[in-house]
């Protein structure tokens, strides 16, 4: 149960009696007593009328995941099982980092037998795991006095990953990257580091990368050519340690360091590249081993996201370390 502003009102009006009473001369505390037993009476009489908020089902519909500064469109839907009218409004129990629109709270009329669905959307603004335990349903009865509350241990989590906002470098890169390659009209000489074939030397080459051997064999100078080398081992490295709260922009030091590993690996990754992250500060917090392709930023972003700073326990983390393959 519990009692709403109007209540107050009701119980603060009778005052005004009872100050024209006393003018009178009639005794205050009967008319005291009297007023606040009727309070008492109306206020039973709300709460037997209002609708169970026991006989309802409520659940809840959202994404696994979503990165930082997008909107999560979260849906919640009530179900009235009971034989009245429900007024009800709900507060879904979000961490003031989701972002939930109106704090989380809706309110619903739901005719007996039917569901109604409304929309709380969220606007996380930390990374790392949100969850809500719980919601809070309160039904109202037809005085506006007071009403039946329940809570219902209804489980929502959503990962918050990483922005990436660097991504919206990765087409310049990864054009540069087909010119070095070769793979484009533009023919980009550079130094690779695999020999890759022979050919005449023309004027304006290096002469660093004359084959003399080739050269007396085929009685014309001939030139090495090279190939950028493939299938290497990239090995990205990040420190977590307290030092990564610092700030960088309007970021800190730990978000710049995963925006630049992303860019990276990205890069790494379409140029045939195997890439290997680690996250560390006195333990491993996160590993990506063994991840080609297109799984890899996804894996990466997973891997970072429950990576946040919590200097409130001693160790400056909330969660224990965490690996992932």
């Amino acid at each position: 149960m519990f009692f709403t502003g109007r209540f107050a009102l009701v119980v603060g009006a009778g005052v005004i009696p009872l100050v024209a009473l006393g003018v009178l001369g009639v005794p205050a505390w009967p008319v005291l007593g009297g007023w606040l037993v009727l309070c008492v009476l109306l206020v039973v009489l709300d709460v037997v009328l209002a609708a169970s908020v026991r006989s309802v089902t409520v659940s809840r519909r959202l994404p696994a995941r979503t990165r930082l500064g997008e909107a999560v469109p979260v849906s919640v839907a009530v179900h009235n099982r009971g034989g009245r009218m429900l007024r009800v409004r709900l507060r879904d129990a979000w961490q003031p980092t989701a972002g939930a629109a109106h704090g989380g709270r809706v309110a619903l009329e739901v005719p007996p037998g039917e569901r109604r669905r409304a929309e709380i959307p969220l606007l996380p603004r930390r990374r790392g795991e949100l969850s809500s335990e719980f919601m809070m349903l309160r039904a109202t009865g037809p005085l506006g006095l007071a009403g039946r509350q329940a809570r219902h241990d209804v489980r929502g989590a959503i990962r918050v990953l990483p922005a990436f906002a660097s991504r919206k470098h990765l087409p310049s890169r990864l054009a540069r990257l087909r010119e070095l390659d070769g793979n484009t009209s533009i023919q980009v000489r550079g130094q690779g580091t695999e020999f890759d074939s022979l050919r005449e030397y023309v004027r304006g080459d290096d002469v660093r990368s004359i084959d003399w051997r080739a050269t007396a064999r085929a009685g014309t100078t001939m030139l090495r050519t090279w190939r950028p080398e493939r299938d290497r081992q990239v090995v990205i490295l990040i420190d977590t340690g307290r030092t990564a709260a610092a700030r960088v922009g309007d970021g800190t030091r730990l978000d710049a360091s995963f925006e630049a590993a992303l860019l990276l690996a990205a890069l790494a990754n379409r140029a045939g590249d195997h890439v290997h992250v680690l996250l560390y500060d006195r333990v491993v917090r996160a590993r990506v081993t063994g991840v080609d392709g297109a799984g890899l930023l996804p894996a990466m972003t997973d891997a970072m996201a429950p990576c946040t700073r919590d200097f409130s326990t001693p160790t400056g983390w909330g969660r224990s370390p965490r690996s992932a393959r």
